[in-house]
């Protein structure tokens, strides 16, 4: 396959007795492993496992008993700090799979820095789906990445990042949101932004920045050092930046949160401090998850397609699976690159004295 092809190759239809005789192990010792039994020596267990990584063995979840038939089962896995935006993202791919008679497999990857390829590979050998969907930060992990591609399942990136160039992927324009996100605040009448960004190991932080920073310099704008605070997506984090940015002696007018759950809670930090929103201070978030309309005022922010990114990975995935039985080899799906919009709300009016 060619640098230029997705990395989503042919099923191999490989036996649990296949398995058993290349370990030279009976079929329930191999069950046991499969099952995670822990009856069975570590020796031996080793073994087993090398014998399924030689032939490409995935542990088929119809042969455990869980479903009939020829269904798909397909894994959305994740490692998600953002409880709005795994919930729309799993909406989204639960109304997909039910329209295509497919089952979705929610599996949540608890990681560490040190984690590496071989352990990633290991679990995913032992969930044995047809093919997953992976949602950033797990989709920018090189290692995690990487054992993708060495158990040979079909699997769509969601915003990757620039650490596979080369796989199937579901993303938007972070940068282009950001920027004019930061041009629609300008418009307002707004000069001093806050800018709070999100995970520091995720490329979306950066790029987010990377838009709002060139809006700026753009428009002939100043940023001040402490106008600009780390986050982490997430609503506490959102009211700790929020803060610092309006303890200053003379806060910015606005404050632009990397997504919705930070920008909730800038929101409730300037009620706390008694300022009015939008009056005192305007504020926008990025997502457009359902905490934008949960909250009050309602909060203008990025629409990012979530849910239709998630039917998309979904329908990429399907189609992949099902051509993996064929002889034909696999076409290249491009990476869909999918619009965003600002989504006009409540919480963006001009600075007092504008």
């Amino acid at each position: 396959m060619s640098q230029s092809q997705i990395r989503m190759n042919k099923r191999q239809s490989v036996t649990i007795k296949e398995v058993a005789e290349r370990a030279g192990v009976s079929l329930m010792t191999v069950s046991r492993v499969l099952n995670k039994q822990s009856v069975v020596k570590e020796e031996t267990r080793a073994r087993v496992e090398e014998a399924m990584r030689d032939l490409n063995y995935r542990p088929n979840m119809l042969a455990r008993g869980l479903a009939g038939g020829n269904s798909i089962f397909i894994g959305l896995v994740h490692a998600n700090p953002s409880g709005s935006y795994l919930s729309e993202f799993l909406v989204g791919a639960l109304n997909k799979c039910r329209e295509l008679t497919h089952h979705l497999v929610l599996e949540d990857m608890v990681i560490g820095e040190d984690t590496s390829v071989e352990e990633f590979e290991r679990h995913l050998r032992n969930i044995g789906l047809d093919g997953m969907i992976v949602t950033p930060p797990l989709s920018e992990n090189p290692a995690f990445i990487q054992a993708l591609r060495n158990i040979a399942a079909p699997f769509v990136l969601v915003s990757p990042g620039d650490n596979a160039p080369d796989d199937a992927s579901v993303v938007i324009n972070d940068r282009q949101a950001a920027e004019m996100m930061t041009n629609y605040l300008i418009e307002k009448g707004h000069r001093r932004i806050g800018f709070i960004l999100g995970k520091p190991d995720q490329s979306s932080t950066y790029r987010r920045h990377e838009g709002y920073l060139a809006a700026m310099k753009s428009n002939g704008l100043d940023i001040a050092e402490d106008d600009v605070i780390q986050g982490a997506f997430t609503y506490r984090s959102g009211m700790q930046a929020a803060e610092k940015i309006l303890g200053q002696d003379e806060p910015p007018t606005a404050i632009f949160a990397s997504n919705d759950d930070m920008a909730a809670g800038v929101i409730a930090m300037a009620h706390q401090r008694g300022l009015k929103i939008p009056q005192d201070l305007s504020v926008v978030g990025f997502d457009d998850t359902p905490i934008a309309t949960a909250i009050w005022p309602q909060l203008t922010t990025i629409r990012q397609p979530i849910a239709d990114m998630a039917q998309a990975a979904v329908t990429m995935l399907s189609e992949s699976v099902a051509g993996s039985g064929t002889d034909k080899p696999l076409t290249r799906h491009e990476h869909l690159v999918l619009d965003i919009a600002i989504v006009e709300r409540d919480t963006v009016g001009a600075p007092r004295g504008a």
